[in-house]
């Protein structure tokens, strides 16, 4: 790629995270299709480039298709209802050479034209790649192991004791949700700029009365009680021989009682109704978050593929290998494009360019704030949540829906708007195969509550 600008290099980096997942995939099993509601393999090995040529190609420069068919036939994922599976057939898609030879063509026009491409739109690109990266590892986790390319692991290691659940009182306060944007959209992203995406979009403050959060994300070793009083295992646990283990990304191991439990909303839901608590909403996330000081080595940014102990952040000390020793290299120049302070920035991001935009002074003005409290909590050693970003996206009780003033990117209006439906909810933080430009306090994940395949743990608050 012939650029010198910042966000050309990011979108190198990210072409190499998504180049080495589809590594991990051996040959014969690109036609696989690990998760029912989703599509074969192939067809994410061909979305990430469709979609920068729809987005850029087609959409920012007008240029002409050279392949309409892989186009479209690339151009969305899916998400379908419960009990409405797909039913395509491998030999209803093309040959990995020619997807190999679609993908190259993409890559070497765009990359002839990128300085061309308006900011806003890179930004657009490399965010949704990035995204893409996480989507494609949990699928790649359910891919059956002989069918990876697994790297070497080291002997299994015992388990810490989890700690003992305790709370943290929250004071009353206001959370700052989103982001501040007054335009539709605005083109002229530099790359020094906060992106954000239409759904983060218009900021809001909610008042948020004082409430206890749990210190640490619900354990596995929290759950196992649940489930031996009769609760259904996670999807990530299978019994052998009377003992419980963890599917890993490569490996099946003794089940981590340390670790946070991968779990669906409504699993998480059924366990908060069982300990007498609650999940919080997407606000008192914010809220706390707001409070929390930096923590050092959180477990994010492709850093690492499985979960660490929830309590490897509390003293400030690195988080212990994994268990399967799998460690994704993520450059120092992406690292050190991440938000300033993700464990405590409660989303205040002024935006006085447009929407999308903010110069770097503002950056530094609209963080202060934050910084300052968590500065003042680490010196008067206040307890806070611990790992609220990172190590596992967290649900929240709060269903997805547009804020305030929200109005759909015009160049990718099905990004958020179709799933306003009231059947999914919001998730915030992070996990270890989420890249560290989406663990900005402002980002908004969000799921159908029963999906059982992503990195998703939670916490319990009390009024």
């Amino acid at each position: 790629m012939r650029t010198q600008s910042e966000l050309g290099h990011a979108i190198e980096e990210a072409r190499e995270q998504t180049d080495a997942l589809f590594r991990a995939v051996r040959p014969d099993s690109f036609y696989e299709r690990p998760i029912p509601e989703r599509h074969r393999i192939v067809f994410y090995l061909g979305h990430v480039e469709a979609f920068d040529w729809n987005l850029i190609g087609r959409y920012a420069l007008d240029r002409r298709p050279f392949h309409a068919g892989f186009d479209h036939l690339f151009a969305f994922g899916i998400d379908p209802p419960p009990g409405q599976l797909p039913s395509d057939r491998p030999s209803d898609w093309p040959s990995l050479a020619e997807v190999d030879r679609y993908n190259q063509r993409v890559r070497d026009e765009i990359d002839e034209l990128i300085d061309e491409v308006p900011g806003q739109l890179l930004h657009v690109a490399l965010e949704h790649r990035l995204m893409h990266a996480e989507t494609f590892a949990y699928i790649l986790h359910q891919l059956d192991y002989e069918r990876k390319v697994a790297p070497a692991l080291p002997p299994e290691m015992e388990t810490a004791r989890p700690p003992q659940p305790r709370m943290v009182e929250i004071p009353t306060g206001t959370a700052q949700l989103g982001l501040h944007g007054p335009g539709l959209d605005d083109t002229s992203l530099d790359d020094n700029a906060t992106f954000g995406w239409d759904n983060e979009f218009q900021a809001l403050a909610v008042d948020t009365p004082a409430f206890s959060m749990a210190k640490h994300k619900v354990t596995n070793g929290e759950y196992l009680e649940f489930v031996r009083a009769g609760a259904a295992a996670p999807f990530f646990w299978v019994e052998r021989a009377g003992r419980w283990r963890y599917r890993g990304m490569f490996a099946e191991i003794p089940l981590p009682l340390d670790w946070p439990v991968y779990v669906t909303h409504s699993e998480a839901e059924a366990y908060a109704k069982w300990r007498g608590g609650a999940l919080p909403t997407e606000a008192q996330f914010h809220r706390a978050a707001s409070l929390t000081h930096k923590e050092s080595e959180a477990n994010f940014d492709f850093r690492r593929w499985e979960p660490v102990s929830v309590h490897a952040n509390d003293s400030g000390s690195a988080a212990h290998a994994n268990h399967n020793g799998a460690v994704a290299h993520a450059d120092s120049r992406s690292r050190a494009r991440q938000p300033a302070d993700v464990g405590s920035a409660d989303g205040q991001h002024p935006l006085p360019n447009g929407r999308g935009s903010v110069e770097a002074l503002s950056q530094v003005e609209a963080l202060s704030q934050v910084e300052a409290l968590s500065q003042l909590a680490a010196r008067s050693q206040i307890e806070t949540p611990s790992q609220l970003v990172g190590n596992g996206w967290e649900w929240t009780s709060t269903v997805f829906a547009p804020f305030p003033g929200f109005t759909p990117f015009p160049f990718y209006r099905n990004y958020s708007e179709p799933f306003f439906d009231g059947r999914h909810y919001v998730l915030k933080g992070a996990s270890p195969r989420t890249a560290g430009r989406l663990a900005r306090p402002s980002f908004r994940n969000w799921f159908r509550p029963s999906y059982p395949y992503i990195y998703a743990t939670f916490r319990l608050v009390e009024p």
